[in-house]
């Protein structure tokens, strides 16, 4: 595979990309925005601004954009004249930062966090996922115990959902039973011994995950059981989330940027959109 060819620069720090309607859809953390990219035509076009930072995206049975507002720790509602509506109010679960998400076609919304105080160089500690029913918006604990959950991946027949524990090293599965709840946790590949770090990750039609890595700098392609089957380098950026798409889902998309500090990144923006071409397409989504 050729290194990456960068298609947008200047971000301050993109996340949570999905790929939808012909478009990649990323957050610009740091900048405070939701943003599309249209390939076709290279244009970059701002959805929503957002307050206290958004993260994870997706959507819910209607089709109606969900964010995570990361620092308020709440899961919004994008409306058609385009106000940002409360869905669920998670503050209460944790006083550290709620990130990535991943929802599934029945709309129930699981969201991960920090768990510690990340960027002011706290002690990692284990924290919770959150499930929120994005119909009524009722929230609940969905699994405990996790390292830092980050990516996750929900395959296409909707029947396991699969998390990245970045500070775990590992991606761990859980069995999605008719009600939403997680059951079943097992380890779907463990990671430390390629070196890899999961961050944002994404899944393809042969059943396996591309993970983007920021302690290596570089996205990693995974087969269950802990193989890793291919590497994309970043050069010196943190490779931060990967999602495949375009036409025929077989352009790996890759958020990158040069550090992690949020001031820094708002200064700097120095992060960017890159995309390079791989073998198997993207699987069904989200």
């Amino acid at each position: 595979m050729t290194n990456p060819d960068v298609v947008v620069e200047g971000l301050a720090f993109g996340e949570g990309p999905r790929w939808r309607d012909g478009r990649l859809w990323f957050s610009d953390m740091h900048a405070g925005v939701v943003q599309t990219f249209d390939p076709g035509t290279g244009a970059l076009t701002m959805v929503a601004e957002v307050p206290g930072t958004p993260s994870g995206l997706g959507w819910d049975p209607a089709g109606r954009l969900l964010i995570v507002s990361m620092d308020e720790r709440r899961l919004l509602r994008l409306s058609g004249d385009g106000a940002l509506d409360e869905v669920a109010d998670l503050s209460g679960y944790t006083d550290f930062p709620i990130n990535d998400m991943v929802v599934s076609a029945a709309g129930t919304a699981y969201i991960g966090g920090f768990g510690f105080d990340l960027h002011g160089g706290g002690t990692p500690v284990d924290t919770v996922m959150l499930a929120v029913d994005t119909a009524d918006g009722s929230h609940r604990v969905a699994a405990t115990d996790l390292a830092f959950p980050n990516g996750m991946v929900i395959t296409p027949d909707g029947s396991t959902l699969i998390v990245g524990e970045s500070f775990g090293a590992r991606l761990t599965a859980f069995t999605i039973d008719a009600g939403g709840a997680l059951q079943d946790r097992r380890v779907w590949a463990s990671l430390g011994d390629s070196g890899a770090f999961p961050d944002g990750c994404c899944l393809d039609a042969d059943g396996c995950i591309w993970i983007a890595s920021p302690g290596t700098h570089e996205c990693v392609r995974v087969r269950e059981g802990g193989e890793v089957l291919a590497r994309i380098s970043t050069g010196d950026r943190l490779a931060i989330a990967c999602m495949l798409g375009d036409d025929d889902r077989r352009s790996l998309y890759i958020l990158s940027s040069k550090g992690l500090d949020p001031q820094k990144a708002r200064e700097l923006r120095s992060g960017r959109l890159e995309r390079v071409r791989v073998d198997v397409p993207g699987a069904g989504l989200p």
